[in-house]
């Protein structure tokens, strides 16, 4: 299967991806944001049974450019995550 192209906007809809591509497809996207000067992101995962809410959060977690994350408070509600990312601090 050949890699997906993905525009970086600072939102990635996970409907179309398996959940064993998680792993490495949001620490990619987060590096691929951070380069772009996005430090803001969304992540859309669903309401459904949860699972994949879960495994998001503990990959951000996990993530050292991740400052902090919450579920949204919009319409969307618990069906996407909303991350802070970390800004690189200026070399002195």
């Amino acid at each position: 299967m050949d890699p997906k192209e993905l525009p970086i906007d600072g939102t990635l809809d996970l409907h179309t991806f398996r959940p064993d591509e998680l792993g490495s497809l949001i620490p990619n996207f987060i590096s691929e944001c951070l380069k772009k000067e996005i430090y803001e992101i969304r992540i859309i995962h669903g309401k459904g049974t949860g699972n994949l809410r879960r495994s998001v959060h503990a990959l951000l977690d996990r993530n050292p450019n991740v400052q902090t994350y919450s579920l949204a408070n919009d319409r969307s509600g618990w069906g996407a995550t909303i991350a802070s990312l970390k800004r690189k601090q200026p070399a002195n």
